[in-house]
């Protein structure tokens, strides 16, 4: 028996991937990249927000038509864990709706899935081993959900509150990687700055400034420790109220100071209606104190347009923020009204035309930043990992989501070498060997 499963949204959607590819194995099945040749087919999704839900049903679909008649169609992921009913009532294409930690390859006809009651898991998707990596970088997720209520955000209502794994779950994960000849380690969770402590930190939605006050934060020791058993450690998708003095100082003497930060906005008054800590003016500071400890550090950071009550003043503080900032890289959405969330009922919602028109704005002030930042490499010697046949990356690059370094192709795929970069084309550089 052979499977084929398609996955979108997150990375952290693409390791439950892997996981279950790793259950199917232990279920005698065999992996195929060919559709017309899989007993089954699994379409794990994403439900972040509307435009990822459509992508997900269009790819349902589109699946349903190249598949054989005799195989079997399972959808899992985010939306089936979140409108599980309604999706096996919509789509009779679809064999099973599978829900979080439910079997793909139960009999019954749909797995009904609500947000008032989630079912109980036939086994631990976190935890599950995970097959051989294909390539020499691997995402680890160390923790489900999230303990955050931000004002936009669903995530809570079905991957719930937060759940660590422990050390020992991780590092034995990490070293299964790093045997099969994985070089790079990508840390993620939804709020990876908070890993260890699952407890809510104040009040439901207040924004805080949660870990400057003292405790020893987990995550640090954590990195620390992953850090020993492979050559590069990276972290994402880090809320900026975690990113403690001394995380920042484990992050830079991994070698690989990236900087994923989840800002989304800064404009103070929008960001307390979004329940999120801090402002503009604390993002610069933090950005100043880690260049000024690792200046040659990388940022990333992603951000909303058209939250409801967003003004022209909120939008003329973002561009004065992404003027300053100088980031590496951004990304930019406009809002998307989530079902569950106090966003979603909220009133003064700001038309989708006129949100385009600012994401269209700060977008190309990015662009320009982000060209200038990668033609200042050029001349610069870098590490660079081989990812595939003439694709490299340094430290400045997180494997799927920023440019790439062209190299040599005859370079050893999990090669780690130096590299001086001779070109900027874009998004993208060229490389040599040192």
């Amino acid at each position: 028996m052979r499977y084929f499963i398609e996955t979108l949204g997150c990375p952290k959607n693409h390791v439950d991937s892997e996981k279950l590819a790793g259950l199917l194995v232990t279920q005698g099945y065999e992996p195929t990249t060919r559709i017309d040749e899989a007993d089954l087919v699994v379409a794990n999704t994403c439900a972040f927000i509307e435009a990822a839900r459509e992508e997900s049903v269009e790819t349902v679909l589109e699946l349903a038509e190249r598949k054989r008649d005799s195989a079997r169609l399972v959808v899992t992921g985010c939306m089936a864990e979140r409108y599980g009913d309604e999706l096996a009532a919509a789509l009779p294409e679809v064999d099973l709706v599978a829900g979080f930690g439910q079997s793909l390859t139960a009999t019954p006809a749909s797995t009904p899935v609500t947000l008032q009651r989630r079912p109980s898991s036939d086994f631990d998707l976190l935890n599950l081993p995970r097959p051989r990596a294909s390539a020499p970088w691997a995402y680890v997720k160390i923790a489900e959900g999230c303990d955050r209520r931000c004002g936009f955000c669903a995530i809570p209502t079905f991957r719930g509150d937060q759940r660590s794994r422990s050390t020992e779950e991780i590092l034995a994960e990490a070293r299964d990687l790093v045997a099969g000849g994985v070089r790079e380690l990508v840390l993620i969770a939804q709020d990876l700055a908070s890993w260890g402590h699952d407890r809510r930190r104040a009040g439901r939605g207040e924004p805080v400034e949660a870990l400057d006050g003292g405790d020893p934060q987990p995550l640090i020791a954590l990195t620390r420790a992953l850090s020993a058993e492979v050559e590069r450690v990276r972290l994402l998708y880090l809320y900026p109220s975690g990113l403690t003095p001394g995380l920042i100082e484990a992050i830079v003497d991994t070698g690989v100071p990236y900087f994923d930060l989840s800002l989304q906005h800064s404009s103070r008054p929008l960001l307390r209606a979004m329940r999120r800590w801090g402002d503009g003016s604390r993002f610069l500071d933090r950005i100043a104190a880690i260049r000024a400890l690792a200046p040659e550090a990388t940022f990333r950071s992603s951000f909303i347009l058209g939250y409801p009550g967003e003004t022209e003043d909120d939008q003329r503080d973002l561009v004065a923020f992404i003027e300053a900032a100088q980031l590496d890289w951004a990304g930019f959405f406009t809002f998307s009204p989530e079902e569950g969330t106090v966003a979603g009922t909220l009133g003064d919602q700001v038309p989708h035309e006129l949100a385009l028109e600012r994401l269209r704005e700060v977008s190309e002030i990015q662009d320009a930043i982000t060209a200038r930042r990668r033609d200042a490499l050029v001349g610069t010697r870098q590490r660079l990992l081989v990812d595939s046949p003439g694709v490299a990356r340094g430290v400045h690059e997180c494997p799927e989501i920023d440019g790439i370094v062209i190299v040599d192709p005859s370079i050893a795929v999990g090669t780690l070498f130096d590299g001086v970069v001779v070109a900027s084309r874009g998004t993208d550089l060229e490389a040599v060997p040192a």
